[in-house]
């Protein structure tokens, strides 16, 4: 994770955000940049289906218009996985819950190594996403922030309008399962 896009930059972002509201678009541009790559992580591994893009494209316009509201009670960043955790069961809704499948990433696992390599870290990685993938819809989302976002639990509570104590048996309870999974 860079730098520039660490969850935790409070202070860019809150500036941004001053910047955005005198005016300055150039700062909502940067507000995107900073946070558009985290969305759409999110928004693939929690099993989105359709245009993650369009996905990440809606919490940033409802975002932007609703920033008058963001009262800073938590992090810029984690604000958005709210919103966006709530457009995606809103389009959960709506699809009348088809079955959930995650999509992690669309690179190949090595590319460095021979053919059987390759093999072997294709079918680890199927593993990997088969066993997320019987994960609940909250231990998928608690452990997708934890680990892919290396969010706070606290800040996985707040995202997932949860407790921090509930997150982490969320994470624990996750962790014991795909464990339990890869072992068989």
């Amino acid at each position: 994770m860079s730098e520039r896009n660490r969850p935790g930059d409070d202070a860019t972002d809150t500036a941004l955000i001053a910047q955005w509201k005198a005016g300055d678009q150039r700062a909502a541009s940067q507000l995107v940049a900073r946070h558009a790559s985290a969305l759409a992580r999110f928004a693939a591994s929690s099993g989105a289906r359709g245009d993650i893009d369009e996905l990440v494209q809606d919490t940033f316009v409802r975002a932007f218009a609703s920033l008058d509201g963001f009262r800073g009670e938590s992090s810029f960043r984690t604000w958005l996985f709210i919103i966006e955790r709530r457009l995606l069961l809103d389009r959960q809704r709506s699809a009348k819950r088809k079955p959930e499948g995650v999509e992690l990433t669309d690179g190949v696992a090595a590319t460095a190594f021979d053919p059987l390599d390759e093999l072997v870290a294709s079918e680890a990685q199927g593993r990997v996403r088969a066993a997320i993938g019987r994960l609940t819809p909250t231990q998928r989302g608690v452990f997708l922030l934890r680990v892919t976002e290396g969010l706070s639990y606290k800040e996985i509570a707040t995202a997932l309008e949860s407790t921090e104590g509930a997150a982490r048996v969320h994470y624990h309870n996750a962790m014991r399962s795909i464990k339990e999974f890869l072992d068989a």
